[in-house]
């Protein structure tokens, strides 16, 4: 296990050796592979070179670019020499990382060719794709980590957001070591297995994998992005035996069934999702999928660390739990009056807890207690052999009639219809019952079901105030950001869906109300 201090120092001779660290598919045809110890040597040159460039420790160092080794290799050298990186999302529009850039006082920037344009023209750039400009960069030879002191700031994070410019989560070595130890103690040695990312590394999802495949002696084969044929296909060509990923590219994966009855999936040990809901329908096709792989579901929050549960080797984790807590980790449930209880919002306080927003006081008093609780905002529940269960987020949760509704409960209902592969609940405003359930329904290649046929088999089997009011029928579900659902589009595209259909309940498509 590793026993550095700093989180971009994480090679360990005795661990991995010169045994494979990254297969770099970002050229599919012509995929590139590092060495552990290479990839060490490169990230130890670009440390010196940025420190050679008259950076200083404590400053801001951005990454803009889609997976890639040149990102991965940056964010080491980044962090060894004491500076802090600042992963950005390509995804975010210009105005945005230009907000970034500002609020994290970024003072130089790594990034790729596609990406170079989204920057402004007088900010300092290496782009990666330019081979003289980033030799350039490199000064080769031994170096130092630097020690770093007590919570001492490694990354910056920034949270999409549902609303306004994203939040920078500043976090510490100190905390995301523990995380990634804490992560290594449970299971069997990892040196032999080799992981499937193709979760954006800006992403705690797809950066923590990708930390813990170093630290831990594995390997990795790094997709630029996720494309659900490419990650099918990348499963069979480079024997992966840990596949990780959210669950809509899961569902993704599962509708290319021809493809998938015709990959040799033998090599897969373990399915681990995680960063959004999973239904049990999606649950039981990922384990028919893949038969002889231990499926687990995560949980982590960009705030409190990418870990606050697992299984345990002594008790059978029930389907779709996140498990119990890890050791050093608090965790509370609080309801609605602000008592403990069995279901409710979900408290945590451990190690690598935040130590605020980046110049947001305000926001963090509203998510981070005196006593340092880290406030979530995502309800779960406690079974009665203390395992935890997601229920929904508490800021989707809306009131129909007087009875709270949580989207997921309602996808997972509508999800165990057979002809039914994704659903999207989201809320639509209405004069009488304040708001309603809209969903958008994603169904199996072929399927004849209607929104009628929906809208009944959702009263048939859950509660009356759950049912969808208004079914959008879709081919797939949009995603943004880190492989989620697009949530927020589809709210916006259901508000003028529902503004622009018939009032008179009789005339609406799918009339049952």
């Amino acid at each position: 296990m590793t026993s550095a201090c700093n989180l971009g120092a994480l090679y360990d001779a005795r661990l991995a050796g010169t045994g494979t660290a990254l297969i770099d598919v970002l050229d599919w045809e012509n995929p590139r592979t590092y060495s552990h110890r290479e990839i060490d040597d490169i990230a130890n040159a670009l440390a010196r070179g940025l420190l050679k460039r008259g950076l200083r420790r404590g400053d801001a160092v951005a990454i803009l670019s889609a997976n890639r080794a040149e990102f991965v290799i940056s964010f080491l050298g980044i962090v060894r020499a004491g500076l802090v990186a600042v992963p950005i999302s390509h995804k975010f529009p210009r105005a945005t990382i230009e907000y970034v850039l500002k609020d994290a006082s970024v003072r130089q920037v790594m990034c790729d060719t596609a990406r170079r344009g989204l920057l402004p023209a007088d900010c300092p750039a290496i782009n990666f794709d330019d081979t003289d400009e980033f030799t350039a960069l490199l000064d080769h030879g031994a170096f130092d980590a630097v020690r770093p002191q007590a919570k001492e700031t490694a990354v910056v994070l920034y949270t999409s957001g549902s609303t306004g410019f994203p939040k920078g989560v500043p976090l510490s070595h100190q905390g995301q070591l523990w995380a990634m130890r804490t992560r290594m103690k449970r299971g069997a040695p990892f040196d032999a297995q080799r992981l499937l990312v193709a979760a954006p590394l800006y992403h705690m999802n797809g950066l923590c994998t990708t930390l813990f495949a170093i630290a831990s002696g594995a390997s990795e084969v790094l997709m630029p992005e996720f494309d659900a044929r490419r990650f099918l296909q990348a499963i069979a060509r480079f024997r992966c035996t840990w596949l990780t990923g959210v669950p809509p590219m899961y569902a993704m994966c599962l509708r290319e069934k021809e493809l998938l009855d015709r990959t040799d999936r033998s090599s897969v040990t373990t399915v681990r999702m995680g960063s959004a809901p999973i239904s049990m329908k999606l649950w039981h096709e990922i384990e028919s999928a893949f038969p002889g792989a231990f499926i687990m579901n995560s949980y982590g929050t960009t705030e409190s660390g990418p870990i606050i549960c697992g299984p345990r080797p002594d008790r059978q984790l029930p389907p779709v739990s996140i498990g119990w807590p890890f050791d050093d980790v608090e965790l509370r449930l609080v309801d609605a009056q602000g008592s403990d209880a069995e279901e409710g919002v979900l408290w945590q306080r451990t190690p690598a807890n935040m130590s605020g927003y980046l110049n947001l006081p305000a926001k963090t008093r509203e998510v981070l207690t005196e006593d340092g609780w880290y406030i979530s905002g995502d309800v779960f529940r406690r079974d009665a052999d203390g395992a935890y269960f997601f229920v929904g987020r508490a800021d989707d949760m809306f009131v129909c009639g007087g009875e709270n509704v949580f989207p997921a409960e309602v996808e997972h209902l509508l999800e165990q219809h057979p002809q039914i592969v994704q659903a999207c609940v989201v809320s639509v405003p209405d004069d009488i019952k304040g708001e309603k359930p809209f969903a958008f329904v994603v169904r199996k290649p072929g399927a004849a079901l209607s929104e009628n046929d929906i809208k009944r088999y959702a009263l048939e089997h859950g509660p009356a105030y759950q049912h969808p009011r208004q079914v959008c029928l879709l081919d797939a579900l949009p995603l943004a950001g880190p492989n989620k659902v697009d949530r927020k589009g589809l709210k916006q595209r259901a508000a003028e869906l529902w503004r622009e259909s018939p009032r008179d309940p009789s005339s609406r498509t799918g009339s049952i109300q």
